[in-house]
C-alpha cells in the first residue's frame, strides 16, 4: 500500500513539474498609441468613409449634406506612408494626397494639398461605424475657385463603408 501511495505521489510530482516548467505562449508586441489610432482610421490598411447611408455635413449649424451627399474619403496607411483620396469633395478637399497626425497628439489630422481644407487641423473621433471630422476654414483660404465662399465651421459625420 505504501509503495502504491509513493508511486502515485511520484507520478503526480513528475506531472506537476512537466506542466509548470513549460514555456508560456509568446505575447504579441503591444501596439503603440499611433498604431492604434491609424487602425481606427484605416481599419488596418484602407477604409472608405462616406456620407451615404446616414452621414451628414453641418456648416455653421446649417445642414449642407445635400451638397456632399456622394462625398467619400478613403484613408490608407502602410509602413511607409499615409494617403487619402476624396470623391465628390466640391473643391473643399484635394482629390488625393498624404495625411498625418498633428504634432503632439493623435486626435487631429492634417491633409496635404492646396484646397481650403488642406493644412487645416481636423479633429476626429470615431464611435463604432461613425467618423466625425471637425474643422474650420478661415480667410484668406476660404474661397473655392475664387468665387464661392467656404468659410465656416464644419462637422462631417461619415459612415464606414463596408
Amino acid at each position: 500500500m505504501q509503495q502504491k501511495l509513493l508511486n502515485f505521489l511520484l507520478v503526480g510530482l513528475v506531472a506537476f513539474g512537466m506542466f509548470s516548467c513549460g514555456e508560456d505562449a509568446p505575447t504579441p508586441p503591444s501596439k503603440t498609441p499611433e498604431e492604434l489610432a491609424i487602425e481606427e482610421l484605416t481599419s488596418g490598411s484602407s477604409q472608405i468613409w462616406t456620407i451615404a447611408g446616414g452621414g451628414s455635413v453641418i456648416r455653421d449649424g446649417r445642414s449642407e449634406t445635400n451638397i456632399y451627399q456622394t462625398f467619400e474619403l478613403t484613408l490608407a496607411a502602410n509602413s511607409s506612408s499615409k494617403t487619402y483620396v476624396t470623391i465628390n469633395n466640391n473643391d473643399l478637399f484635394d482629390a488625393n494626397g498624404n495625411w498625418s497626425f498633428v504634432t503632439g497628439g493623435l486626435d487631429k489630422l492634417l491633409f496635404t494639398g492646396s484646397k481650403p481644407a488642406a493644412n487645416t487641423e481636423i479633429s476626429w473621433t470615431r464611435t463604432g461605424d461613425n467618423l466625425v471630422l471637425r474643422f474650420s476654414i478661415v480667410a484668406p483660404g476660404a474661397r473655392q475657385l475664387g468665387t464661392a465662399a467656404v468659410l465656416g465651421n464644419y462637422v462631417f459625420t461619415l459612415k464606414k463603408k463596408a
